[in-house]
C-alpha cells in the first residue's frame, strides 16, 4: 500500500521531495492508487497516462523546478501532450483516437516546474458548460455530495483535487470555467489577468482575451507559487499586463493595509434576464449568506466593507443577446478548425445536439451583426473598471448564483446556464480582463462548500492573493475534506 499523500498540497509534496523524504515515484503510484480508488465514483478523470507519468518520475535528468516530482492532472482541453489522446470533450475524436502533435506552451511550462503528468481530466463537450456532463465520458460528480455537479467547465479537474487525487490541477477559465468549479468543489479558484499566462504564439486567447489558463488548489501558497512558475508573456502575445513586482509567494507574508471592498449582494445582470424569462431563479440565498459572512471577515481584519459595485453592471452591458452572437459564431468557426485538421467534416450526428443547435446559430450572423455586438460589449462590459478607479480596491460577490444542481437536474440547469444564472457573477471579468479568485469561505447547512469570488483591478493578483491569504488565516479551509476522502 502506498503511503497517503492525498492532505498536503503541492508546496509540501515538492518539499518533502527537495528533502529526500519521499521519490517522485512514491507520489505518483499513490496518486494512481489514490485515482483508480476514487475516480469510479466521481468519473474525473478520462485519460489515464501512468506509464508515462512513472517513466517521468524515474528520469532524474528531466525533472528540475520547484515542483520537481508533484503529480498533476490536465484539463482536455487547451493544454496539450505530445504524443496523448486530446479529445476537448467530443466523442467525434474520441472515436478518431485524435493525438496532440506537440506540448502546448503551458504544458512546456509545468514541465519545467517539475510536474509529472498523471492523466487529463473530463469537461463538457467543447468546454461549453458549468457543468461537466458529456455524451462521450458521462458526468463529473461532486466529491462533497456525489449526487451534485463539480461545476465546469474544469469540472474534472476540480472534483480530482477536491477528492486528493492530484494537489493541483490544470484548468481554465473563458466565463468561469476555473471560479465556478472551485466554489462547488471547495477549493481555491484563481483566474489571472488578461495575458498574464500566455497561451503560446499564434494562440487566441478568445475573444477579448477573454480566455486565461491556471490550476485549481487547495491552498492560497500553492495559487500564489503556480503564478510565479506560470506567468509569462511572449513577444507574440496581444495582451501583456504590468509585470508584478515582486514574487508572488513573497506577496503572502505582506499584509494588504485597509482595504475598500464593496459587497455584491444580488446580480443586476439576472434581473434584467429574469425580466424576458421569468423562470430563471434569484440568487440563492447561501450564496447571499457566503458573501455577507465575507463582509464580516474582511471587517474584522480591518478593511472598510461596504454595499457597492460598479454601476455599468446596471446598464446594457453586452453579456446578452450580443455575447451569444459572438459565443455562436465562434463555436461555428471551432468545428469547421476541427473538420479541417481532421480531414473530416463534421455533421449534426458527431457532436451534441445542443452543440450542433448552437453552430448552426453562429453560422447564420452576418460580419456586420457580429462587429456591432462587439461594439456593445466594449461600450458596456468594459467600462466596468472605471468602479475601481473610483477609489475600490475589491469587490466581493457570490462565485455562483446558485448551489451546485443535482445532477438528474443537469439540462434544466444547462439551459439555465445559457440564460446566465451559473457565470453571471464571473463572467463580466474574463471580457474586462480583471483578476479574480474563489475562496471556500462559507458551507451551507448540507455541507455544500460555496464560494465567494473577490476582483482585483487588472494586474493585481498581488493585491488578490494577499487578501486571500489573510483570509485563509482568519478561517482555515485546509481541515475541509468532502467524506469520499475518508472512505
Amino acid at each position: 500500500m502506498a503511503a497517503d499523500f492525498s492532505r498536503l498540497d503541492a508546496t509540501a509534496q515538492a518539499s518533502l521531495v527537495r528533502q529526500g523524504e519521499v521519490t517522485p515515484l512514491e507520489l505518483v503510484e499513490a496518486a494512481i492508487q489514490r485515482i483508480e480508488r476514487l475516480n469510479p465514483k466521481v468519473n474525473a478523470v478520462i485519460t489515464p497516462l501512468y506509464e508515462q507519468a512513472r517513466a517521468q518520475a524515474c528520469n532524474d535528468r528531466l525533472l528540475k523546478g520547484p515542483f520537481r516530482g508533484v503529480p498533476i492532472l490536465l484539463k482536455d482541453f487547451l493544454c496539450q501532450v505530445a504524443g496523448t489522446p486530446y479529445y476537448e470533450g467530443m466523442r467525434y475524436l474520441r472515436d478518431l483516437g485524435w493525438h496532440s502533435q506537440q506540448d502546448s506552451h503551458l504544458a512546456s511550462r509545468l514541465r519545467q516546474a517539475g510536474f509529472i503528468f498523471l492523466g487529463k481530466t473530463n469537461l463538457p463537450e467543447l468546454a461549453r458548460s458549468a457543468i461537466t456532463d458529456s455524451r462521450a465520458f458521462g458526468a463529473t460528480r461532486n466529491p462533497f455530495d456525489l449526487a451534485r455537479t463539480a461545476g465546469g467547465s474544469s469540472g474534472g479537474s476540480a472534483a480530482a483535487v477536491a477528492a486528493g487525487m492530484t494537489p493541483v490541477a490544470h484548468g481554465n477559465d473563458g466565463t468561469g470555467s476555473i471560479r465556478i468549479p472551485a466554489s462547488c468543489c471547495g477549493l481555491v479558484g484563481l483566474k489571472p489577468s488578461r495575458g498574464r499566462i500566455s497561451l503560446g504564439a499564434g494562440q487566441s486567447g478568445g475573444f477579448l482575451g477573454n480566455i486565461s489558463e491556471f490550476v485549481l488548489t487547495r491552498s492560497v501558497r500553492d495559487a500564489a507559487a503556480l503564478l510565479d512558475c506560470l506567468a509569462g508573456s511572449l513577444p507574440t502575445d496581444v495582451f501583456t499586463p504590468p509585470p508584478p513586482r515582486h514574487a508572488y509567494r513573497q506577496e503572502l507574508v505582506h499584509a494588504p493595509g485597509r482595504l475598500r471592498v464593496g459587497l455584491m449582494m444580488h446580480d443586476p445582470l439576472l434581473d434584467g434576464l429574469r425580466a424576458a424569462q421569468p423562470g430563471i431563479p434569484h440568487v440563492h440565498a447561501e450564496c447571499v449568506a457566503a458573501v455577507k459572512h465575507a463582509g464580516l471577515l474582511l471587517e474584522g481584519l480591518g478593511h472598510h466593507v461596504e454595499e457597492s459595485y460598479p454601476p455599468a453592471l446596471d446598464g446594457p452591458t453586452g453579456l446578452g443577446p450580443a455575447l451569444g452572437m459572438i459565443s455562436a459564431s465562434a463555436l461555428s468557426a471551432a468545428l469547421d478548425e476541427w473538420s479541417a485538421l481532421t480531414g473530416k467534416t463534421i455533421g449534426p450526428k458527431d457532436v451534441e445536439p445542443a452543440t450542433w443547435a448552437r453552430a448552426e446559430e453562429g453560422r447564420k450572423y452576418s460580419a456586420v451583426q457580429i462587429h456591432a455586438a462587439y461594439r456593445r460589449m466594449v461600450a458596456g462590459v468594459c467600462t466596468v473598471p472605471a468602479w475601481w478607479a473610483q477609489g475600490f480596491d475589491l469587490l466581493a460577490t457570490p462565485t455562483m448564483a446558485q448551489l451546485p444542481p443535482v445532477l438528474p437536474q443537469r439540462r434544466l440547469a444547462a439551459r439555465n446556464n445559457q440564460a446566465g444564472t451559473f457565470g453571471m457573477f464571473t463572467m463580466p471579468y474574463n471580457f474586462t480582463g480583471q483578476p479574480a479568485i474563489s475562496l471556500p469561505l462559507y458551507w451551507s447547512p448540507e455541507g455544500l462548500p460555496v464560494g465567494v469570488q473577490l476582483v482585483a483591478a487588472y494586474g493585481r493578483e498581488d493585491l488578490l492573493l494577499r487578501v486571500a491569504a489573510q483570509l485563509e488565516a482568519a478561517q482555515p479551509w485546509a481541515d475541509r475534506y468532502p467524506n469520499l476522502v475518508t472512505l
